[in-house]
């Protein structure tokens, strides 16, 4: 038997790494830095726990709440388009309430980085790879995570107010159509 599959351990860290695209994020993690600092250790190792947490637990406790993944997904969504409406429109919709030190729990944690998404992908995976080999390619998502939010100011003093601007409202467009995407994907499951 086989403990670790690198064919499967490299499928799931790449579909992981393309759904939390944490670069693409770098907009919001810069704006939220501005508002309440991120503590890019701490945002990584609770996204993992509950990433981990919901690979074993997620359809279970779904399903105690009589919600299907659709539903999550679609609420998800909803969380995502009003991220990238801020983003787009400079407005504030989210208040951000998070105690000290917490700062990017949302939009952050969730629905970024362990949101819909990802906590669907992580199920869906959960039936085809080996847990070992999703662990370590969650893992090593996570240690991306952690560089890019520990980073993001080095992006925020290259690009300047200007680009930074240009890139919020860029990738307010690409959120927006990612988020309108997985609402369609799962909105016809519902109706359907």
């Amino acid at each position: 038997m086989e403990i670790f599959n690198v064919k499967e351990f490299l499928s799931a860290f790449v579909v992981l790494f393309a759904i939390i695209d944490i670069t693409g994020s770098i907009p919001v993690i810069i704006g939220q830095n501005a508002k309440n600092p991120i503590n890019a250790l701490r945002t990584a190792a609770i996204s993992l726990v509950i990433l981990v947490l919901f690979m074993f637990f997620g359809e279970g406790l779904l399903a105690f709440f009589n919600i299907d993944v659709s539903s999550f997904a679609v609420a998800g969504s909803v969380v995502l388009m009003v991220l990238a409406v801020e983003m787009l429109f400079g407005v504030t919709i989210m208040k951000d309430d998070a105690p000290e030190g917490m700062g990017g729990f949302v939009p952050i944690i969730f629905p970024l980085i362990a949101g819909p998404g990802t906590l669907t992908a992580v199920i869906t995976l959960r039936a085809d790879c080996h847990v070992l080999d999703l662990i370590a390619a969650l893992l090593l998502n996570m240690v991306a995570v952690y560089v890019v939010i520990r980073n993001a100011h080095w992006v925020e003093r290259l690009l300047g107010k200007g680009g930074i601007y240009v890139l919020r409202k860029f990738f307010g467009i690409i959120l927006l159509a990612m988020s309108f995407r997985l609402f369609a994907n799962n909105v016809t499951n519902l109706i359907g």
